[in-house]
């Protein structure tokens, strides 16, 4: 499609090594970069939206895909900021399998913890109704970032946080030896404890969290 060739142009046209390498190194070494920074990036794609407007929003997730299969970086994320701008609140049920696909692919926290929170979490207040199946499939996998997936999805929830499911996902983890998994615990508890304090340190002090997990979660209380 005309759109993503013209993305590839613009960003190259813009590539830097010396930052390629350093942002590579940051992402310890599971990626390669075009070396283009986010503030610059993102002025970059302001001047494609401008021209291919019609074409994303008619043909978003398709283009989407195509940028998410390249291999550098910045398109991993340009492609999940047009999902996250051109499917809020208008997901089809469907959009679960591509929501899926993006999180066991190119995973890594940095893509995999906006996917979770913007895009599973809209899905599922967009349909409620797939709650319990969505998330015993994601809990349940071997798949470690659909583990963490399931356990920070309601990040963006708020008052609406069905508590009684983030505590029991919680709990099926509580052991798991990831960092990754410790870590999506105690972040997705902590942030709980912004809306019920006294809901968190009350599971805590019983749930016999890993340390990790532990610390996290009571960071801000």
């Amino acid at each position: 499609m005309d759109f993503v060739i013209d993305v590839k142009k613009a960003f190259m046209e813009n590539a830097d090594s010396t930052n390629a390498a350093a942002m590579a190194a940051y992402m310890k070494g599971n990626f390669p970069f075009v070396g283009i920074k986010t503030g610059l990036r993102r002025d970059v794609q302001k001047e494609i939206l401008l021209k291919h407007k019609k074409e994303i929003q008619a043909e978003a997730r398709t283009v989407a895909l195509q940028l998410y299969n390249l291999p550098q970086r910045e398109y991993h994320y340009y492609a999940i900021e047009i999902l996250i701008k051109e499917l809020h609140k208008k997901f089809v049920p469907n959009d679960i399998d591509l929501i899926e696909h993006m999180l066991i692919t190119h995973s890594w926290w940095d893509s995999v913890d906006t996917i979770a929170k913007y895009l599973l979490g809209g899905y599922l207040k967009q349909y409620p109704e797939s709650i319990t199946t969505v998330i015993e499939k994601f809990s349940g996998s071997e798949n470690m970032w659909l583990n963490r997936s399931a356990i920070i999805f309601q990040l963006g929830y708020k008052k609406d946080t069905n508590a009684k499911l983030l505590f029991s996902l919680c709990e099926k983890h509580r052991l798991s030896k990831e960092f990754f998994i410790q870590k999506a615990i105690g972040w997705a508890l902590r942030e709980y404890g912004k809306t019920n304090p006294e809901a968190v340190k009350n599971f805590v002090n019983i749930a016999q969290l890993k340390p990790l997990s532990t610390r996290e979660a009571l960071k801000n209380l």
